[in-house]
C-alpha cells in the first residue's frame, strides 16, 4: 500500500467513524451492505452529516461562514481530486468513482443553505424543493452506488428511491416538530399552523407518507442483493417509527421526540438477519 492508498484508507475510516458515532442505527444497517459498496455509503453519509450538523447543531458559531467554507472546501476537493479534510476527500472519491452527478450535490447544498435562514410558510413548490435537495438526492447518490454504473437500472429505480427519501424526511419532520418549531423556528409542512396543529393536519401528513412508503417498497424489492437487505432494514426502522408517530397524540408531538427503542431496533435487525439466512428476501 503506497502513501496515497494509506491516505485514502484513513479518509474512508474517518467517514466510517462519523457514521458510527452519529447514527448507530444506520451504522448497524450498513453492515448488511456488501463490502464492495459499504465504504461508498459511509463516504456519502459523512458528507451529508457534516453539512447537516452545520445547520442544525452549531448554533454558537457563524453557521453561514461555516457552510460557505464547507462548500468552498468541497469544490476545491472536487476540482483538485484531493483534500486534507478526510470527509470531503472520501466523498469526492466516491463521487468520481460512482459518477454521482453534480446536480445532485448542488441540490443538496441548496437545501442545506435554506436551513440557514428562517423556514416558515413554505409553499408546495419550496417544500418539494427542500425535500428533494435534503433527502431525495441523498437516496439517488446511494442508488448510483447500488446499481454500479447501470444507467438503465438507475433510471428505472430513481422514482422509488426518491419516494423513500421523501418518506424518511417527512417522518423526520414529524419526529422533530418540537425542536424545529420551538427551538429553531422552522415549519416545513405547507399550510400547517403549528400554533393550532390538529389531528386532521397530522392525518393528512401521515396519508402522504403512507403513499411514499407504498411506492418505495416496490423499488426496494427490485434492488440488487448487495443493497436490498440494508435498504429494507432502514425502511423497516422508519416504518416502525412511523407507526409510533401515528399512535402519538398530536399535542405530544409538539413536546417530545418520538424514538424506536434499542430493544426494538435489535429485534428488527435480528429479524432481517434471519430473513437473509433463510433467503426470504
Amino acid at each position: 500500500m503506497n502513501n496515497l492508498e494509506i491516505f485514502n484508507s484513513f479518509c474512508g475510516q474517518s467517514s466510517k467513524m462519523v457514521t458510527q458515532k452519529y447514527s448507530t442505527s444506520f451504522y448497524k444497517a450498513s453492515s448488511l451492505f456488501h463490502p464492495e459498496i459499504r465504504q461508498h455509503i459511509y463516504n456519502i453519509y459523512g458528507f451529508v452529516r457534516l453539512a447537516d450538523e452545520i445547520v442544525d447543531t452549531f448554533h454558537d458559531y457563524d453557521k453561514v461562514r461555516l457552510m460557505t467554507e464547507f462548500e468552498s472546501s468541497y469544490e476545491s476537493a472536487r476540482e483538485n481530486c484531493i483534500s486534507l479534510n478526510p470527509i470531503l476527500h472520501s466523498f469526492c472519491l466516491t463521487q468520481r468513482e460512482q459518477k454521482i452527478p453534480q446536480h445532485l450535490v448542488d441540490a443538496f447544498l441548496t437545501s442545506m443553505k435554506m436551513d440557514l435562514g428562517e423556514i416558515k410558510d413554505l409553499n408546495d413548490e419550496k417544500y418539494n424543493e427542500y425535500i428533494y435537495g435534503s433527502a431525495e438526492v441523498v437516496g439517488l447518490m446511494c442508488l448510483k452506488v447500488f446499481v454500479n454504473g447501470n444507467v438503465e437500472e438507475y433510471e428505472k429505480l430513481k422514482p422509488y428511491a426518491q419516494s423513500l427519501g421523501a418518506a424518511f424526511q417527512k417522518i423526520n419532520f414529524l419526529r422533530d416538530i418540537s425542536a424545529d418549531f420551538n427551538d429553531l423556528n422552522r415549519t416545513y409542512f405547507p399550510g400547517v399552523d403549528f400554533e393550532n396543529f390538529t389531528h386532521i393536519d397530522k392525518l393528512e401528513i401521515e396519508n402522504d407518507i403512507a403513499k411514499d412508503f407504498a411506492h418505495a417498497k416496490i423499488g426496494i424489492k427490485m434492488l440488487p442483493m448487495s443493497s436490498k437487505l440494508a435498504v429494507f432494514m432502514a425502511y423497516k426502522y422508519y416504518f416502525n417509527l412511523f407507526k409510533k408517530i401515528k399512535k402519538t397524540e398530536t399535542k405530544q408531538l409538539l413536546t417530545k421526540r418520538i424514538r424506536v427503542s434499542n430493544a426494538r431496533k435489535m429485534y428488527l435487525f435480528g429479524e432481517m438477519i434471519l430473513n437473509k439466512n433463510l433467503n426470504l428476501l
